[in-house]
């Protein structure tokens, strides 16, 4: 299920691996055996910047594009960035597939890395892009950042979570107790009535 509208984040670099580590990571992962099919589901099907030898329309279950993403990269400024799509779980994304041939894949993948890592936002993801004349994996750049966020809102669930337990209960009002002793001990209010 997509999440709400008011769902953005914006990356730190601190916070991700370097572009030339994710570029480093993929190309490992490809292992130069094969021509490379890239999946595009935003500019990069009417503006894709590298050569490739095929194009064809494709379809990606699991996965749907959605305008989630706060960017400052060819729109918007620091203090207002603009929204560019962010390939996240679920559903389905319509797109399309672009073929680079096996010896032109080190050259083109540094033009694409470029364009679309450019600050290690997006996390390259292996994809299975269904097409008129059979299914081909595909790269594709998902949002890491938003991934991680929802990590991040999960574990604070099971920390809410926690805090309701009883003993996480028993173990605050014992703590309480003491601390009003010692408030009484001292001649002061356990909470005062002013700021």
């Amino acid at each position: 299920m997509p999440a709400p509208a008011s769902s953005v984040t914006v990356a730190t670099r601190s916070q991700r691996p370097s572009s030339a580590e994710l570029l480093a990571e993929f190309e490992r992962s490809w292992g130069g055996r094969s021509d490379l099919w890239v999946f595009g589901y935003a500019s990069l099907i009417w503006r894709p910047e590298f050569d490739a030898a095929e194009h064809r329309s494709a379809l990606v279950y699991g996965w749907h594009q959605s305008l989630r993403m706060r960017s400052t990269v060819n729109r918007g400024t620091p203090e207002r960035p603009g929204l560019v799509f962010a390939l996240l779980r679920g559903g389905a994304c319509q797109g399309a597939v672009y073929r680079i041939p096996r010896a032109r894949v080190r050259q083109e993948l540094q033009r694409l890395w470029l364009r679309e890592m450019p600050n290690g936002v997006y996390d390259p993801r292996w994809v299975r892009a269904r097409t008129p004349k059979g299914v081909v994996p595909a790269l594709a750049s998902k949002d890491g950042m938003l991934a991680n966020l929802r990590e991040d809102l999960e574990q604070a669930a099971a920390f809410k979570e926690a805090a309701r337990a009883a003993a996480t209960h028993r173990a605050y009002g014992s703590d309480w107790a003491i601390y009003c002793e010692w408030c009484g001990s001292c001649g002061l209010a356990s909470i005062p009535a002013h700021p």
